[in-house]
């Protein structure tokens, strides 16, 4: 019964990908679909909802950051903060090392605001824009802007996903963010190399391109500007609670869209609501977004995904799966069996919150240490995602920048990750063997 529900849900998940309608209506069925099991399996209906409610439980201290996260990056557009970062970035943007650049200001845009789908709209877009102006490979530049979103997607200390790990893992987030540094550095120094070569082996005639002029129709650039991302920076590193970092961030940006941009606070009141709309269209286009609305669907997708979560723990749906789980792991390592149920995971859920519970819920019990498992679903249900072409990870950033699916070919940060995992846990085990054997 477990394989033909997920069947089911597997199936709603696809045509939803196929037919582009919101996936939170086929997470909307599988709520169905999962409750109905309970019921048959015997369990009342209060039952199911204590199970729903459970589930919900354990991230729901993660809302308020969401809407934290919204009005930010609402903010952030309209007092100039990201247009700032990115004028000031594009400059760097010369043929031969195009690729290698795209990538870091990625990086860079996705650890400061903690969204992947934030940053491909805005740098992203513009790199894009910037590239075929250029005459750059699309497919290089794609790849390298899928492998910098993500990067701070895994990592940032504003980003859903890496609060998600944390709360299931019961990790602190700096110390989780720390662990990630470690097992990215390798994976990280290998894109990079890979990034450069690529911007060597196709680099087109220079091209003089005023892509980012148009800010300065709509917005007064300054260093003021930048001073709600430096206080993230500074404030993260005196070890202030996110919370009130990413508050303190705000405030400093409602300062500058007041003193600087010289915005009305009704204008303000409604950025922080639904985000920063620009005045005319060329803008808007790379710009437009942010605010609590923005969040709206971020917080559903993850309370439903949530409820599955006290679910599958109520009614030990995921039971029978488990046992095959734990047997390949016997048989290889924790981390590679780790990254075979996040395939698997991510080409049934399509999108990445249930990917990386499913992940969780999965492989929880051959992990006895909470760190491992953080480190496990960070360099696996995190970076997979994007990885799989009908998965919302994927297909959103590509969508944006209008690219074709054949990028993820060069989306080679995302693949090494989990590649080095894997290599890394079979040499430990290798060489715990010998340490095992009687002398």
């Amino acid at each position: 019964m477990e394989f033909v529900v997920f069947g089911l849900f597997a199936c709603s998940l696809l045509l939803c990908v196929a037919f582009n309608q919101s996936i939170l209506l086929a997470l909307a069925f599988g709520y169905m679909l999962f409750f109905m099991y309970g019921l048959k399996k015997g369990h009342a209906v209060h039952e199911m909802l204590r199970f729903s409610w459970q589930g919900i439980r354990q991230i729901k201290g993660m809302l308020f950051i969401f809407i934290l996260i919204g009005m930010m990056t609402g903010i952030w557009r309209a007092a100039g903060t990201i247009p700032m970062i990115i004028d000031v970035a594009t400059g760097f943007l010369v043929p031969a090392i195009f690729i290698i650049v795209v990538f870091l200001l990625n990086c860079l845009v996705s650890v400061l605001t903690g969204t992947a789908f934030g940053t491909v709209a805005t740098i992203g877009v513009i790199c894009m824009t910037i590239g075929n102006v250029m005459g750059e490979n699309p497919l290089f530049v794609a790849g390298a802007i899928l492998s910098g979103i993500y990067f701070g997607d895994r990592c940032s200390p504003m980003s859903t996903s890496a609060l998600l790990v944390c709360e299931l893992t019961h990790m602190k987030l700096f110390e989780h963010i720390r662990q990630m540094i470690k097992t990215a550095a390798i994976p990280f120094a290998l894109t990079s190399v890979i990034y450069i070569v690529l911007g060597f082996i196709h680099t087109p005639e220079a091209k003089t391109t005023h892509v980012t002029a148009i800010f300065a129709d709509s917005f007064v650039l300054n260093g003021y500007t930048l001073i709600p991302a430096a206080l993230i920076f500074v404030l993260l590193l005196l070890k202030i609670k996110i919370k009130q970092t990413m508050l303190i961030s705000i405030l400093s940006g409602i300062i500058i869209c007041v003193v600087v941009q010289k915005m009305s606070f009704t204008d303000i009141a409604a950025t922080l609501w639904s985000g920063y709309i620009a005045d005319n269209l060329q803008l808007g286009a790379m710009l437009d977004g942010g605010g609590i609305l923005s969040m709206v669907n971020v917080i559903a997708i993850i309370c439903l995904s949530s409820s599955y979560f006290g679910i599958f723990n109520g009614t030990n749906m995921l039971e029978s799966i488990q046992h095959s789980v734990e047997a390949l792991a016997h048989k290889t390592t924790n981390f590679f069996t780790g990254t075979i149920v996040a395939i698997i995971a991510v080409m049934i859920s399509c999108n990445q919150t249930l990917a990386v519970m499913l992940t969780y819920q999965l492989n929880k019990d051959i992990y006895h240490d909470d760190k491992k498992t953080a480190s496990m679903l960070a360099d696996t249900a995190i970076v997979i995602p994007p990885l799989v072409p009908w998965s919302i990870a994927c297909a959103v950033p590509l969508a944006a920048v209008d690219a074709p699916v054949a990028s993820i070919l060069f989306a080679c940060y995302l693949y090494l990750l989990p590649l080095a995992g894997i290599i890394r846990s079979f040499y430990m085990k290798k060489r715990a063997i010998p340490a095992l054997k009687p002398l």
